[in-house]
């Protein structure tokens, strides 16, 4: 059955990184950078402070501790306990694999950081905001990092699945923690 999942995530790999051009070389590249999502976090983070006011420190803090446990959990734990190599590294399709800048990262790719951090963040602030458009918006923007990390060569599909699920599973726990910060102070956190 391993086999089977490991040809389906190989092979939709492929395809999906094969629909390449020097344009979405670029575009993918950026999206996929790190200081590119500053801006959109930095109004998201000054937007909480507007609706929270001074409440939203608590917030902060907890999205910061989100990051940091979907960061180093993708990394540390996963990673370091599945081996499962990137594509680039992949002896059976490494010759084949479009990496863009020849750009590679470390050796291991289960699960997706990238995947993990921006879907743990949106699951976090969509449950904060509770609008369609942004809950869409967030989504949205975390599907395209996710899948600038395939196109990139650096991710199967399968890595970038497994770590939005993990993502959202943390963003979701942290929420509760926020909820029951804000049960446990009587109300003192909730939205003015």
């Amino acid at each position: 059955m391993i086999e089977f999942l490991d040809n389906i995530d190989r092979n939709l790999f492929l395809l999906l990184n094969g629909l390449n051009s020097p344009f979405w070389d670029q575009v993918m590249w950026w999206i996929s950078g790190r200081l590119s999502w500053l801006p959109l976090y930095l109004i998201i983070t000054a937007w909480l402070i507007y609706k929270f006011r001074w409440k939203a420190v608590v917030i902060i803090i907890l999205a910061t501790l989100l990051i940091i446990m979907s960061d180093q959990g993708s990394v540390r734990l996963l990673k370091e306990l599945v081996h499962r190599p990137r594509p680039c590294y992949d002896p059976e399709i490494s010759l084949v694999v479009h990496l863009v800048k020849g750009h590679c990262g470390g050796e291991y790719g289960f699960v997706s950081a990238h995947a993990a951090n921006t879907f743990a963040l949106a699951a976090f602030t969509l449950m904060l905001v509770r609008k369609w458009y942004y809950s869409v918006f967030i989504i949205l923007w975390a599907a395209l990092v996710s899948y600038s990390r395939i196109y990139l060569g650096v991710h199967y599909p399968g890595d970038v699945i497994c770590g939005a699920l993990f993502g959202l599973l943390l963003g979701f726990l942290v929420y509760e923690v926020f909820l029951f910060i804000e049960k446990k102070t009587a109300g003192y956190f909730r939205k003015t």
